[in-house]
């Protein structure tokens, strides 16, 4: 039991009854929705109003590819800008959540899969600022991030996310930032101002998706090459899917799904979202 000692003092003054905190995925789609107020942005700061408040918020971003599994350690985390060619007002903005070194042990104590590195380097990158600051725009919560190990295959990734479980009892709001379908060289540029565009195989996709998750069937879901030939569209490279494996492994029998955000972008792009719980 001594490994958990971490996590026992991380949480001894939490009440033992806590509500179980839902965990969500998120499409965070472009940078420039963090500091647009649209529909996306709207439901974001929504949600931050109406779900119970996290004692801290651990984001898994389509952002941070790593070589082995870490999580974000430090006091206070950086406001990563990590991405070009984007007006200035969106490199000027800073999120200056505190982060929590205790929660960090606590959490790579909690993961026995494999050893978790305790990162003082990252921050926080786009997939994970960009949304948690209409979430949060006094930046009172601690935030972290759990790197995504590049390296490995989709079932590691959803077996690694169960043992994040214990954290929904404990205050800690679990998002896995990203977009299930995601395919930048597909996109129609000239149709992005064009509401609710999409091509159809990402339409196919988004869809079959939906039903996978409502259906529970993860095996499905984490095998997703073999769905159809669209999935490889979709999907060219699992960046940004890796993340709702993470939200759906934490899924329990007693959770009810529900989506937002359910909409296409550019054509090949989806916003759509998951709140499970």
């Amino acid at each position: 039991m001594a490994s958990l000692q971490p996590f026992y003092n991380w949480t001894k003054d939490l009440a033992e009854q806590e509500e179980k905190l839902p965990a969500l995925f998120i499409g965070h789609g472009s940078p420039m929705n963090g500091i647009e107020d649209n529909e996306f942005s709207r439901t974001w700061a929504k949600f931050g109003k109406e779900i119970p408040k996290p004692k801290a918020v651990l984001v898994i971003s389509a952002h941070w590819l790593t070589n082995g599994t870490h999580i974000t350690a430090m006091d206070n985390p950086k406001t990563i800008h990590d991405f070009g060619c984007f007006p200035q007002a969106l490199f000027d903005v800073e999120y200056p959540a505190k982060g929590s070194p205790e929660l960090a042990k606590a959490t790579s104590e909690l993961i026995t899969s494999t050893n978790v590195g305790l990162d003082h380097d990252w921050g926080l990158d786009h997939g994970t600022w960009t949304v948690v600051r209409h979430m949060y725009p006094n930046a009172e919560i601690p935030v972290l991030q759990l790197s995504i190990d590049y390296n490995k295959p989709p079932q590691y990734h959803y077996d690694l996310a169960k043992q994040l479980a214990s954290l929904r009892k404990k205050g800690v709001l679990i998002i896995g930032s990203g977009n299930m379908v995601h395919n930048l060289r597909m996109v129609a540029w000239d149709k992005l101002q064009e509401p609710e565009y999409g091509l159809d195989w990402a339409i196919e996709m988004n869809t079959i998706f939906k039903e996978k998750i409502g259906n529970n069937d993860f095996k499905s879901l984490i095998e997703y090459e073999k769905l159809n030939a669209a999935a490889k569209l979709a999907i060219p490279t699992p960046d940004h899917y890796y993340p709702l494996l993470y939200s759906i492994a934490l899924q329990d029998s007693k959770d009810e799904v529900s989506f937002f955000n359910d909409k296409p972008v550019g054509g090949s792009l989806t916003m759509t979202s998951v709140k499970i719980g």
